[in-house]
């Protein structure tokens, strides 16, 4: 009786708690909707410097903004992308520019 080793005791049952499953959070989407007066330059502007697009990324989507009437810049959790639409939202404004930007649900 001597040869058996004392079991730990995560094996017991003593102190072990099981973690709960947690949930992927909910991705949203970032939009910019096209308008007759923001010019092409400031939408590949907003999409280099905010949504850290390469250059030809951000004239491939600018495009589809002009020719589709919205383009996704990005896909983000909440808050960062509530963040995103508050930056394009300042950084029109400040430049006078009529430019949209909204989220939605992925």
């Amino acid at each position: 009786m001597a040869d058996k080793e004392p079991k730990p005791i995560w094996e017991e049952g003593v102190g072990v708690q099981e973690r709960p499953k947690t949930k992927k959070p909910q991705m949203y989407q970032v939009l910019l909707h096209n308008d007759d007066y923001t010019s092409m330059e400031f939408v590949v502007h907003i999409l280099t410097e905010i949504f850290r697009h390469t250059q030809t990324m951000a004239t491939q989507i600018m495009l589809q903004v002009h020719t589709r009437g919205v383009g996704v810049c990005g896909v983000y959790p909440y808050d960062m992308a509530a963040t995103k639409v508050a930056q394009v939202q300042s950084r029109a404004v400040s430049s006078e520019m009529p430019l949209r930007c909204t989220m939605e649900i992925e």
